[in-house]
């Protein structure tokens, strides 16, 4: 009994600190140090809280049975995580998924690798799970493939029930010949490629940056000014005051409302037209679905379009009254502008100040725009998404078509349906599970490297990369932890120790 509760002391201890993303070590934990870390520290913290535990524990414990080494609270951790993955899996039990894959250095320069997966499961709600984070020695794409599949075998997930794949844009993830989607396509043929939403738009938003000249001088200008202030405390004070001051002025006036997403608010209630008062409800929702995301590229495309043709006088009125406002001289856009090229050899090219900011600088970067959206969003997915869109349930499935879906099953899941269940697909709803797995966006594997950098920061640059991963299973699926019983952990825990021990 006094082994029992030695051992789930330990437990809650770890439970808690990996709950947290708390460190479990401390610089000095000899008996004299004041402070001997979180790990130790929380133990004595239960033993003042309870006398049972005050009379086994720590120094009052056998030396061979404390149960407080390293590598016992790495075994029993490893044992957490161990359970909360066999959770995972029987949650998504024999359903297809989505593998959402992302790399990223640790503070100790190692590649690192999380993966995620992605399903809809048995209650039909739609699940990312993170699964776990891997080490790699490079980001080469057979190197990741291999590790996803040594992860993946060892717990029984098979590969051919992969239905989709979620990652950034490098080469190495999007290579249509070697780089990982393209590797995986090979073995399962129907685990299409989403390239990230997000990064889509970011990725859309720099090329189109980067091939308008003026653009890329803005931007740059802007990036030095900002690193100008920010590099002085002095400079970011006086900032700051000088914001608050003009603050104060707009509030005083009227002219500005504290209300928290007011501008939001205000396009939902009065917007110029009824598709665009419903993206506005729609980006103030915490998730977004695929077909949701694809109305917002093609709405943008839209609105890009009608910005193009009918946008330039409402932008230039507004670029001149913030010129008034704030003294900055307007040329005269009637006046000619030299643009320096050249018709011939003997004449140079000259058009008006308007000709040139309209036509070689706001037409210039809409088509930028316009161009970069088209090629982050190739034809088979867009088609994909189309399709999809058939499922779309809103509005009392309007945007159903059963052309569309027999479509969809045919093309692109021809595996999942046999030819006497391509007739009955009207009422069959596998379907829309197979959909429902396409990711939208990366953004769990984003937030678990957030959690990564909690976890291995500065001060713990040197921890073990399989303390690293079983820290991060708990910390970001505590859910499952949580329901894990002690009882379960000295089952296991007691297998690997000797016999003379009882528990």
């Amino acid at each position: 009994m006094e082994n029992r509760l030695r051992l789930t002391t330990t437990i809650e201890g770890i439970r808690y600190l990996a709950n947290q993303a708390l460190a479990f070590r401390g610089h000095d934990e000899s008996v004299d140090s004041s402070n001997r870390g979180n790990f130790i520290e929380i133990i004595k913290s239960i033993a003042r809280m309870n006398i049972e535990v005050e009379k086994v524990v720590l120094d009052k414990a056998p030396q061979n049975a404390q149960y407080i080494a390293h590598d016992i609270q790495k075994q029993i951790l490893h044992i957490f995580a161990n359970k909360v993955r066999k959770t995972i899996c029987k949650e998504l039990g024999k359903n297809k998924f989505c593998l959402l894959v992302d790399e990223s250095l640790d503070e100790s320069g190692k590649e690192q690798m999380a993966i995620i997966l992605r399903f809809v499961d048995c209650d039909g709600f739609i699940r990312e799970r993170f699964f776990d984070i891997v080490s790699v020695v490079d980001t080469n794409a057979l190197t990741l493939k291999k590790e996803i599949c040594k992860v993946l075998g060892n717990n029984d997930i098979l590969v051919e029930n992969m239905r989709g794949q979620g990652y950034d844009g490098a080469s190495n993830m999007r290579g249509s010949w070697n780089g990982l989607q393209a590797l995986f396509l090979q073995d399962c043929p129907y685990a299409y490629y989403v390239h990230c939403f997000a990064h889509r738009l970011q990725l859309a938003l720099n090329g189109a940056a980067k091939d308008v000249k003026v653009l890329w001088r803005f931007f740059s200008m802007l990036t030095n000014i900002v690193n100008f202030v920010s590099a002085s405390a002095k400079r970011r004070s006086e900032l700051n005051l000088i914001r608050k001051v003009e603050l104060n002025g707009l509030l005083d006036s009227g002219e500005l409302e504290t209300e928290t997403k007011l501008l939001l608010q205000e396009i939902s209630d009065h917007g110029p037209n009824q598709q665009f008062r419903g993206d506005a409800e729609i980006f103030q929702a915490k998730t977004q679905d695929i077909v949701s995301a694809l109305n917002f590229v093609d709405n943008t495309k839209m609105q890009l379009q009608d910005m193009r043709v009918h946008g330039w006088d409402d932008l230039f009125c507004s670029v001149v009254s913030f010129c008034e406002l704030h003294g900055v001289d307007v040329p005269d856009m009637s006046a000619r502008y030299m643009t320096g090229t050249h018709r011939s050899c003997q004449q140079k090219d000259f058009i008006t100040f308007e000709h040139y900011y309209r036509v070689d600088v706001f037409n210039d970067v809409i088509d930028c725009m316009l161009r970069e959206l088209n090629d982050r969003f190739p034809k088979q997915t867009v088609e994909l998404l189309i399709l999809s869109s058939a499922l779309d349930p809103r509005n009392s499935f309007k945007s159903f078509n059963i052309d569309h879906i027999c479509k969809l099953a045919e093309k692109f899941y021809p595996a999942d349906f046999l030819p006497n269940e391509l007739k009955d697909l009207e009422i069959e709803l596998r379907l829309i599970r197979l959909v429902l797995t396409l990711p939208v966006s990366t953004a769990t594997t984003e937030r678990a490297f957030s959690c990564m950098r909690i976890i291995k920061n500065r001060l713990q640059s040197t921890i073990a990369d399989e303390f690293l991963a079983d820290c991060m299973t708990l910390h970001i699926e505590r859910e499952f932890a949580n329901s894990i019983t002690n009882a379960s952990i000295i089952e296991e825990f007691k297998i690997s120790k000797s016999r003379r021990v009882k528990f």
